[in-house]
C-alpha cells in the first residue's frame, strides 16, 4: 500500500508540473500576442511565434484575427491528434474562441475530452476518419454551418479533395498544409482515395497532400486569396476575398512558396533517410500524381 500511495503521489506531482508548464506556455503566448498587437504591418511571417502550434502558426493566426474582420469566433480543425499541438488551441485558451476538433483515433479524442480545457472552454471533440464524402455531414451533425472564423486542415493525405468538397461552412481564414516537395510551380495532388493513410500509401512518408499551386488554384475557385506561408514551409494561409483588409497582400504560389527545411523521408524499415530535395523529388516522380487544372 505504501508503494502504491507513493506512486500515486508522484503521478499527482507530475500532473501538477504538466499543468504549470502549460500555464507558462500560455503566459509566454500572451506576452507575444501583446507585443504583436502594436505591430500589424509588414511580412506576416515576421509575426510568427509558437505556443501550441507545431511551428510559428500561432503568431500568424493572431496577426490575421486582428486584421481580418471576424464576426463569429468559431473554428474547425481536423487532424489534431490529441490536441496538445494544434493551430487552434491558443485561439481557444487565449482568445476564448469556440471550436470543433476532429481526429480519426478514438484514444486521441478521449484524451481531449478528459483534459481540463474540454470543460473550461466551449470545445467539441469528435472522432471521425474524414473523407470528401462525409465532411459536410460531420460539420452539420456537430452544429457547424455557415460563416465561421477559421478552418485548419491537416490530414496528411486528401487535404485538397476534402477542402474542395466543403460547402457547409465559409471560413474567413483557411490554413491548409501543403507538400513543399512538389515545388512552387507544379499544380498537383495525390489521387483521391477515401481510405488514404500516409503511412500505408508509401513507406517514405513523403507521399501525401497537394502542392501549394494546387491549393492556391482551389482557393481562388472557392473565393480565397493566398496571403502567406509559414517559414517552416508546410502551412499556407488563405483569407476569404470578401473580408480581405486593405493592408493585406495577396500572393501567387510562386511568390509565397517556402521550401521545407525539415527532412522526414523514411526507408523501408522506417528509419529516417535524410534525403536531399532532389532525391525526394525523384522518389515522388515515380508515384501516381494528379495534375490540377485552373
Amino acid at each position: 500500500m505504501k508503494l502504491i500511495d507513493a506512486l500515486l503521489a508522484k503521478l499527482r506531482r507530475l500532473d501538477t508540473i504538466e499543468m504549470r508548464c502549460e500555464r507558462m506556455q500560455e503566459a509566454l503566448g500572451r506576452i507575444e500576442a501583446r507585443q504583436l498587437a502594436g505591430a500589424l504591418q509588414g511580412d506576416l511571417r515576421e509575426s510568427e511565434f509558437r505556443t501550441f502550434s507545431q511551428w510559428g502558426e500561432d503568431g500568424i493566426i493572431q496577426r490575421l484575427i486582428r486584421t481580418v474582420p471576424i464576426e463569429r469566433r468559431l473554428f474547425v480543425e481536423f487532424g489534431v491528434q490529441d490536441y496538445s499541438e494544434a493551430n487552434t488551441r491558443f485561439l481557444l485558451l487565449h482568445d476564448n474562441w469556440s471550436g470543433l476538433v476532429m481526429d480519426g483515433d478514438e484514444a486521441n479524442i478521449e484524451s481531449i475530452r478528459r483534459s481540463d480545457l474540454f470543460w473550461r472552454h466551449n470545445l467539441k471533440a469528435h472522432r471521425a476518419f474524414i473523407t470528401r464524402e462525409n465532411i459536410d455531414e460531420l460539420l452539420r451533425a456537430n452544429g457547424v454551418e455557415g460563416d465561421i472564423g477559421l478552418l485548419s486542415i491537416d490530414i496528411d493525405g486528401n487535404d485538397y479533395w476534402v477542402w474542395e468538397a466543403i460547402s457547409a461552412i465559409a471560413p474567413r481564414i483557411v490554413i491548409a498544409e501543403y507538400n513543399a516537395r512538389f515545388g512552387p510551380q507544379r499544380s498537383v495532388t495525390v489521387p483521391y482515395d477515401p481510405a488514404f493513410a500516409r503511412q500505408r500509401a508509401h513507406y517514405s512518408m513523403i507521399y501525401y497532400g497537394a502542392s501549394l499551386a494546387a491549393l492556391t488554384r482551389l482557393g481562388q475557385r472557392k473565393g480565397y486569396a493566398l496571403v502567406c506561408c509559414n517559414s517552416a514551409g508546410n502551412n499556407a494561409f488563405f483569407v476569404r476575398r470578401d473580408c480581405m483588409p486593405a493592408g493585406l497582400s495577396e500572393h501567387s504560389a510562386q511568390t509565397a512558396y517556402v521550401a521545407a527545411a525539415f527532412r522526414e523521408a523514411r526507408d523501408e524499415q522506417g528509419r529516417l533517410q535524410f534525403l536531399s530535395p532532389e532525391e525526394e523529388a525523384r522518389l515522388l516522380d515515380a508515384l501516381p500524381i494528379v495534375e490540377v487544372e485552373a
